[in-house]
């Protein structure tokens, strides 16, 4: 009998860093470019909104989306792809003219928002609308990176907190706690609290709506009635997660003191906020995963 030795055996040639077919000086210097334009746009919000507990889920948004794309990265050259200029050159001027103006004015929606057209415009310039098409969800994602206007983050965080500060005493107070409200001052036993903007506002509940498309998309699902109803089911979710963030540190203030309620577990709280929203999506995904399957089967 022969044994195959070592040698003969077929190994699986490892998956290269860039992809077959790449020039790598054009790549370098377009990656070159793009860094120069937005490197100091990462600088100034990594200094101010994402010092933030509102916005502070920046910096995992952009890096989750630069793993996307790096995973597709042997998928995008394989697509069979036509570059069209003639489309990508608009919006390239495009996405320059409004980085040069959020920049100049210091405005960061525009600034750093610019990135997705300017994107989309070179997926155009060197692949064309098939390859943009692949590569569509993590420029998508890209959008839950982008500050969100003050205007429009105080028009909605307003009615939010009012919300959650509601429900929470009232569901304290069933309990049979010693809890009384104002607007969002939450009064138990001696101490006062005031629900923040972080654990009741719009950036939140924008933080878990991004983590339910990225679930969604890992799970590869295909059925577009599913994922638009767990994309919407997210929004009552993440109010009620932030209802849970609010009870636990109304009863940890109460039972255990300020110094606690402020301390450690007001952190650990913002974890709570995350599990909680995580547990009820994926309670949500499996009912909704039985009736599309149901629904499916009976066809």
């Amino acid at each position: 009998m022969m044994v195959a030795s070592p040698a003969n055996v077929n190994k699986a040639e490892p998956e290269r860093l860039i992809p077959n077919g790449v020039d790598v000086r054009v790549l370098l210097l377009v990656a070159a470019a793009f860094l120069l334009l937005y490197v100091p746009s990462y600088i100034t919000l990594s200094s101010t909104v994402w010092a933030s507990d509102e916005q502070g889920h920046g910096p995992i948004i952009l890096a989750v989306s630069a793993w996307m794309l790096y995973r597709i990265r042997h998928e995008l050259v394989a697509v069979p792809g036509t570059p069209s200029p003639q489309w990508a050159w608009p919006v390239l001027v495009f996405a320059l003219l409004l980085y040069a103006f959020g920049r100049s004015q210091d405005i960061l929606l525009f600034e750093v928002g610019s990135q997705i057209p300017m994107l989309v415009g070179l997926l155009l310039l060197f692949g064309g609308p098939r390859v943009l098409r692949r590569a569509w969800f993590p420029l998508f994602f890209l959008l839950f990176m982008v500050p969100l206007p003050d205007l429009l983050v105080s028009a909605v965080t307003s009615p939010l907190k009012m919300a959650v500060s509601s429900v929470a005493s009232t569901l304290l107070y069933q309990l049979g706690y010693p809890i009384g409200r104002s607007g969002v001052m939450l009064t138990v036993g001696q101490y006062q609290l005031l629900v923040a903007d972080a654990c009741a506002g719009l950036n939140s509940m924008f933080t878990l709506e991004a983590l339910g498309l990225l679930y969604m998309n890992l799970m590869n699902y295909t059925s577009a009635g599913r994922n638009i109803t767990l994309a919407v089911l997210l929004v009552p979710i993440s109010f009620c997660a932030n209802i849970a963030r609010v009870m636990i540190l109304v009863l940890v203030t109460y039972h255990f003191g300020d110094e606690a309620g402020q301390g450690f577990v007001h952190g650990f709280a913002g974890m709570v906020l995350f599990m909680v929203a995580l547990v009820l999506m994926l309670i949500a995904d499996k009912v909704l995963g039985f009736f599309f399957d149901a629904r499916r089967n009976g066809a």
